[in-house]
């Protein structure tokens, strides 16, 4: 048995941590099975939204008559940009493991392993064990394919780490899901010409958004594609290499949609099944999430978990700051809390959306009284330039403080413009502080925020 000072067992965004531990001169070991950078560098962000730049450009050639223009696309070389996207991320990801090897302190183990108590683990492969005095756990999520769907186990499906791989997009997609990333690959394979159909259980696509965001998003994404909202996939069957999904309503009316792929988008996992983790102490959630508190601890004395699998937000951007919380916590050894306070995130469609902070859904559901103000994006000088023709920002904010609560975004690089509002939110900014106190760079589309804060009214109406 090898002892370390720390085993970060995960080597995602748990890749910074190991390195930073070993900077600071902790023998440390770090575990990942897969190639180093985790799901977001390989099978995630990464390859996804290179991708879907792809697609931008393609409807940027086909739209641009708009600007009177004229322009035509005389060969689009799919396979050859799918395989230079996912060459390049090998690329980095093995060039993060040369590094990782050349470090001191460090010691990689690039295989497979599992807990066999607190802080000791074991090489599948050959039995050994390690033990640490510390332990990180990031050992991220893996897509949910659920047990309830008749025949699904039967036929050749696709995930989202699958579908960023083909390298010829099939003539006709059946999606199950509606979320992020059922959105963003819909709207990838439907830009080169597949013919797409969306199967999602909830009322609206990306159902977690604001309540009118998702209402807007789905009119628009039901324009391009075949969308059954209220839907849930009963049973999948194949026939004559054609796949068949049958979804029902809950009042009983049933809907059957074909393809000729069938990928599954109904979210994300954890992977404490996958490691062991009932071989140690540390306590789950009931959706088998790992528990922590606001230090990223878990209730086991020197382990801690960050990133997918504890929950936090389940985006890069949130792993990415669990992993200097964790940095600070574990290998400098200080008491840094994570404040998840203000945690935006985006949708990479067309068009894009961003948010930041409560829905009105939820606000409604805490009895908090709240005020609205909304923007169009026709109503920006620099709309007209780009001759948008939908879009707005919708602001919500108390209606004594005048403090931000939210703020959701649906247009053209809504994924930067909430960025105006996130620091807002975190450090206590007034919807009055972004109207009239902020100046705004003009024509530029971040005064579709300004207007819509302009609008949020005095008092609750």
């Amino acid at each position: 048995m090898t002892q370390f000072d720390l085993i970060v067992f995960g080597g995602g965004t748990g890749n910074t941590v190991a390195s930073a531990a070993a900077a600071e001169g902790l023998e440390t070991a770090l575990v990942e099975k897969g190639p180093l950078g985790g799901l977001c560098l390989n099978r995630g962000c990464n390859p996804s939204k290179m991708l879907i730049q792809h697609a931008n450009v393609a409807n940027q050639v086909r739209n641009a008559d708009r600007f009177g223009i004229d322009a035509t696309i005389d060969e689009i070389r799919f396979g050859e940009f799918v395989r230079a996207v996912n060459a390049e991320l090998a690329d980095a990801a093995s060039s993060k493991e040369t590094n990782k090897r050349e470090e001191e302190h460090l010691t990689l183990f690039q295989q497979e392993a599992r807990f066999v108590d607190d802080r000791t683990i074991e090489i599948v492969e050959n039995g050994e064990t390690h033990t640490a005095e510390k332990v990180v756990i990031a050992a991220g999520s893996r897509p949910v394919v659920p047990d309830a769907i008749d025949g699904l186990a039967d036929v050749d499906y696709l995930t989202s780490d699958d579908a960023i791989r083909l390298e010829t997009p099939p003539d006709r997609l059946v999606v199950l899901g509606g979320g992020y990333i059922a959105a963003e690959l819909g709207y990838f394979f439907e830009s080169f010409g597949t013919d797409v159909a969306l199967i999602e259980m909830e009322d609206s696509l990306v159902s977690r958004e604001d309540d009118e965001v998702a209402a807007a998003f789905t009119e628009i994404a039901a324009d391009r594609h075949d969308v059954h909202t209220g839907h849930r996939a009963s049973s999948v069957a194949k026939s004559d290499g054609e796949i068949t999904v049958t979804a029902e309503s809950e009042n009983g009316d049933e809907v059957a949609v074909s393809g000729d792929e069938l990928l599954v988008a109904l979210g994300r996992r954890p992977n404490t099944d996958g490691i062991d983790l009932d071989a140690t102490s540390v306590e789950t959630t009931d959706a088998g999430f790992i528990a922590t508190d606001e230090r990223l601890r878990t209730n086991v004395e020197n382990v801690w978990a960050m990133g997918d699998i504890a929950d936090n937000g389940m985006f890069k951007h949130s792993g990415d700051y669990e992993g200097e919380v964790m940095i600070d916590n574990v290998a400098r050894e200080s008491e840094r809390v994570a404040d998840f306070t203000a945690l935006p995130h985006a949708v990479f469609t067309e068009p894009q959306i961003g948010a930041v902070g409560e829905t009105e859904s939820a606000l409604d559901d805490s009895g908090r009284e709240y005020v609205v103000g909304r923007a169009e994006f026709t109503d920006t000088a620099m709309s007209r330039a780009l001759k948008l023709d939908h879009g707005f920002a919708k602001v919500l904010a108390d209606p004594d403080t005048r403090e931000i609560l939210g703020c959701h975004v649906i247009g053209h690089e809504a994924s930067m413009l909430i960025h105006e509002v996130t620091p807002a939110i975190r450090y206590g900014a007034t919807v009055d502080d972004l109207a009239n106190t902020l100046i705004h760079a003009h024509p530029s589309m971040s005064k579709v925020v300004m207007k819509a804060c302009k609008d949020v009214p005095e008092s609750v109406e």
